[in-house]
């Protein structure tokens, strides 16, 4: 008989809420072992008896065979006598005293769960809330660890017999699966009108015939608004002009693009071309929004995404959207965040029926609690449609506008242990960071910070973050401005509890992140390109063209975009026109009558801003690459005034003919990048009649050059070979696909953001980082 082996096992990662006990069950019954598995604060713990051949080999399985939704950070092995086990069991979850364990995002509705709902012999034919331990919600309905179903949104439902009898059988796909549940015993679904809209009030509809009533009106052209996963969608039929932009109306978004909701590739593909890349980004069990380029013969109404070349796409990741999109042909559906611009989105039925009573027709309503609010992701491939995978820097091809729905809390792995730490974020487009050990948990996409009910959930959210993942912070991170509400908030938190505050500089907070993001261990400096459009200056200018050499302790800024005003300060960002003359006049070109932004502002108006810059009032100096791509765009005729972050840039961009290699070039000399000559250039083609498809290629060509040089000078300077790109003008694909080629042609080492969004969505892991190194050293700001 061979000898026979015990081993005790520590797993931690992603391994629980996703069937990963049993998977350990089934692997012990395999090869014939017994024993026990458990699910802890701290993880997953394995004991097992068996012969030696079985333990090694159940051992190796352990960590090849993995469930799709799992994923092993570490794994720790002993061996020891055999335990005297008869046979093998689950075990209670066990609660462990300040241990913790990442939390799954949520996941969208598996293959099997999506032909069960389409089954008529199955019991959850067309049950909305259908899903397994393969899929289903997570992270938007954990209220603690132990991932257990009475510490989620779920623990009001009883289970029915047949929902008990898979939830305890090892064997069946929804062991364990703990918003299991059918039409007996889950959640239910139900249609109500908005009073506002209805003459005549009636009772709700409930079960299949609401969401068959919904798909009747919104095919009539109204507006829904639907509970999801992580929040409530405003809903309407993207081909109807007419419901398009009475949502816009409704909704105060007068230009800002809406996404979709599709119901399969085959819809996609009718609207949008697609590469393999895409098709897999859409299809993955995230289900991000991905923003593609738009098929020219798309039927979707031209409102959905004003003056754009793209839109933003996603699959169904729900079983009632599943539905919702069901029919033949099926819809294409807006599905836009349900909350009056710039508000964070409503999570409670109550809540929606007050907030949104004036924007939607009719709301299609669910009894499941939402512990989380959690936004969509939205992503696009980093790379030129055609071009082999992997044609950028490994890893990068999913390229993050916004991190939240389907990624969040997933943590980002660190290159080194660091200390508790909270990084409050920036003020627009709002993440937290919470850092422990070797984990950085950045958080879901909280907003804008400029509203008392945006700063109210990011409190919950720190809240929930620190009590989810036992991390109690020494020291808080926040950035330089001190009027930030994230700002604000930290350094009041960090007075109430004696905690170190550390103050990050705004672009260095971008480098950090990118550094982290690509996992550099700040041994050695990187060159930055930190191209944004506003981030408070260590000098209290406003920057945000910034070539800079850093690590993550420190930084020195050798380029910077030469100063120019802006007046009104943040008032400018919303008209081009006026930053475009201010940029003019601090370059002494002259405001012809001819020139775009002067037919916006009028000779009155001009008389005053020439007064308000020449005496300095209110015109704080910047070195921002936004606003000069905002100046060049109303320069070149695209758009004087935006209505939301970018607009102007955006279009410009859209604009650019790509086979065009002309480009204006920037002078750079004494550490000043001068714009003089490029917007000379422009104006030149401008009154030349050149068209702005041709003028936009050269400027963006002529940035591109410039990163070339730059990074160049400091090559041969300091020897610096790592370049990191970071700061949302990195948004900007044509600048982005131009400068990565160019550079990687020139040698460089080329790091561009893999895991969280180049823009401010990212910002927190760059000062969380700092704040570690800083505090590792002992300088604190």
């Amino acid at each position: 008989m061979a000898d026979r082996l015990g081993a005790q096992v520590h797993i931690t990662g992603i391994v629980q809420g996703v069937g990963f006990r049993p998977f350990v069950y089934g692997l012990a019954v395999r090869y014939g072992l017994a024993g026990w598995v458990r699910n802890t604060s701290a993880g997953v713990d394995i004991a097992v008896d068996g012969t030696r051949p079985d333990v090694e080999t159940f051992l190796r399985a352990l960590q090849d065979e993995l469930p799709p939704l799992a994923r092993i950070d570490t794994f720790e092995d002993t061996r020891s006598a055999p335990g005297g086990f008869v046979g093998f069991s689950i075990l209670h979850s066990e609660a462990v005293a300040g241990a913790f364990q990442p939390v799954s995002p949520d996941v969208a509705t598996c293959p099997d769960c999506l032909a069960e709902l389409a089954d008529p012999s199955d019991r959850r034919f067309r049950y909305p809330f259908i899903n397994c331990t393969n899929c289903g919600p997570r992270f938007t309905i954990i209220t603690d660890v132990p991932y257990d179903r009475p510490n989620t949104s779920m623990a009001p439902f009883a289970l029915c017999p047949d929902c008990a009898r898979e939830y305890q059988d090892p064997l069946d796909r929804r062991f364990h699966a703990q918003p299991v549940a059918c039409p007996v015993c889950g959640p239910q679904v139900w249609l109500e009108e908005s009073g506002l809209r209805s003459a005549v009030s009636r009772p709700p509809l409930r079960g299949d015939e609401a969401i068959r009533a919904a798909q009747r009106l919104l095919a009539e052209g109204h507006i829904l608004a639907v509970k999801g996963l992580g929040g409530f969608h405003l809903a309407c039929d993207a081909a109807q002009p007419a419901a398009v932009t009475e949502l816009r109306r409704r909704k105060l978004r007068v230009d800002k693009p809406f996404a979709l909701m599709m119901a399969d590739l085959k819809a996609v593909e009718e609207h949008c071309w697609l590469n393999a890349a895409e098709r897999e980004l859409l299809c993955s069990r995230s289900r991000p929004i991905v923003l593609l380029q738009r098929r020219p013969d798309s039927s979707i109404a031209a409102q959905v995404a004003p003056r754009q070349d793209s839109l933003g796409v996603m699959l169904p990741y729900t079983p009632l959207h599943a539905l919702l999109l069901g029919g033949s042909p099926p819809p294409v559906l807006v599905m836009t965040s349900g909350n009056l611009s710039e508000e964070p989105i409503a999570t409670d039925n109550a809540e929606a029926c007050q907030r949104l009573a004036s924007l939607a027709d009719a709301f299609l309503l669910h009894n499941r609690a939402i512990r989380t609010r959690c936004d969509d992701s939205v992503v696009r491939v980093a790379e030129p449609p055609g071009q082999p995978t992997g044609r950028f820097a490994s890893g990068a091809r999913t390229y993050f506008l916004r991190r939240s729905r389907g990624y969040a809390p997933d943590p980002i792995q660190l290159p080194f242990e660091v200390p508790p730490i909270l990084a409050c974020g920036p003020e627009l487009k709002n993440t937290f960071c919470l850092t422990r050990q070797r984990y950085a948990f950045v958080s879901q996409h909280i907003g804008d910070m400029q509203n008392y009910e945006t700063l109210l959930s990011f409190e919950d959210g720190v809240r929930h973050f620190e009590a989810l993942f036992r991390i109690h912070p020494t020291a808080v991170a926040v950035d330089l401005h001190p009027d930030y509400l994230a700002t604000r908030y930290g350094h009041k938190r960090a007075e109430a509890e004696g905690l170190s505050v550390v103050a990050v500089q705004h672009h260095h907070a971008h480098i950090a992140a990118c550094m982290a993001d690509n996992g550099l261990d700040g041994s050695q400096p990187v060159i930055g390109l930190s191209f944004d459009g506003t981030g408070y200056g260590s000098d209290g200018a406003i920057w945000g063209g910034e070539v800079l050499l850093a690590d993550y302790r420190d930084f020195t800024r050798p380029f910077q975009l030469a100063y120019f005003p802006l007046p009104g300060g943040d008032a400018a960002i919303m008209r081009p026109s006026r930053t475009a003359l201010a940029l003019l006049w601090s370059l002494g070109l002259e405001w012809e009558d001819w020139l775009p932004p002067c037919a916006d502002v009028c000779t009155e108006d001009r008389l005053r801003l020439r007064i308000q810059l020449e005496r300095g009032l209110n015109a704080p100096r910047t070195s921002s690459l936004g606003r000069l791509f905002d100046a060049a765009a109303a320069l070149a005729g695209v758009r004087q005034q935006v209505n939301y972050e970018a607009q102007a840039a955006i279009e410009f961009e859209a604009a650019a003919d790509p086979h065009e290699s002309g480009a204006y070039l920037f002078e750079i000399r004494d550490g000043l990048i001068d714009p003089r000559p490029v917007i000379a250039a422009l104006l030149a083609d401008v009154r030349a009649g050149e068209s702005i498809p041709v003028v936009s290629a050269r400027f963006h060509n002529g940035l591109a050059v410039m990163a070339r040089q730059v990074c160049a000078a400091l090559r041969l300077s300091c020897g610096v070979q790592a370049v990191a790109l970071s700061g949302g003008v990195w948004q900007n694909m044509l600048l982005l696909r131009r400068s990565v080629d160019g550079l990687r042609s020139d040698g460089f080492t080329v790091h561009m953001h893999r895991q969280v969004p180049a823009n401010d969505g990212g910002l927190a892991l760059g000062q969380a980082l700092v704040a570690a190194a800083r505090l590792q050293e002992g300088g604190l700001e």
